[in-house]
């Protein structure tokens, strides 16, 4: 399958239609590719979840993610771009990087854009997974979220929109705001859990900065792209070719 076949894949909807053989060529090719391409960073689209690498497969169900098919690191990087059938947008999963998986496009589609369904979504990942992280940043709106789950429950949680808020206790990595030298009980106030901040911190000493891939990253197998709905592929296909 050459360069850009991808998209039309996508677009005319025959990713629920692949056979077992046409997926073993498929992996097979991403493999090969992937054997000699050269690591580099990865537009988040602002928002993305992060799984170990080693129990990853469980991220699928825990999404309700359908009809994957294999691609490598580049080809899936640019997932928010790609063509699509209606109802069914594809979210890219990364090769394990560093021994890791990340979760990146479209997830305002595939999960939502509600609290209540970002963090749903990372219980349900860490229940799979055993752990689960997610991180979203918005410089212009000035949100910042970073979080830990483990075995579907949260661990930890920072989020800055006004307020600051930290939940649970702070990670080993963190530095907190009470041991900083320049901190005073007695003219300072600071929450007894108040510690390191910033997502892009975070995802730097938990897992992987997607901005930061890059040649010394280490990467594993190849990547995967899956579609937000099932059985869509082949809708009103009809329709397509009259028009």
């Amino acid at each position: 399958m050459i360069e850009n076949r991808f998209d039309a894949l996508l677009e005319s909807g025959f990713t629920d239609r692949l056979g077992e053989r046409d997926r073993m060529l498929l992996a097979r090719r991403a493999l090969l590719k992937s054997c000699y391409e050269k690591p580099s960073p990865v537009l988040s689209d602002s928002w993305w979840y992060a799984v170990p690498g080693e129990r990853y497969e469980g991220l699928f169900t825990a999404l309700n993610l359908h009809d994957r098919f294999p691609v490598t690191l580049s080809e899936g990087a640019d997932v928010v771009r790609l063509p699509y059938r209606p109802g069914a947008v594809p979210v890219f999963v990364t090769p394990e990087l560093d021994g890791w998986r990340l979760i990146i496009g479209n997830l305002e589609s595939a999960v939502g854009v509600d609290w209540d369904e970002w963090m749903s979504a990372v219980e349900r990942l860490s229940a799979q997974c055993g752990e689960a992280q997610m991180f979203f940043e918005d410089d212009a709106g000035g949100s910042n979220v970073w979080v830990v789950a483990e075995q579907g429950r949260i661990r930890r949680r920072y989020t800055r929109e006004d307020d600051p808020e930290w939940v649970g206790e702070p990670l080993p990595w963190e530095e907190l705001r009470v041991d900083d030298e320049h901190f005073d009980a007695e003219y300072d106030d600071a929450a007894p859990n108040e510690g390191t901040a910033d997502a892009t911190t975070a995802c730097r000493q938990l897992s992987v900065d997607p901005s930061r891939i890059g040649a010394d990253t280490q990467i594993r197998g190849h990547g995967w792209l899956a579609l937000s709905a099932p059985g869509v592929g082949h809708k009103d296909l009809a329709d397509l070719v009259r028009s």
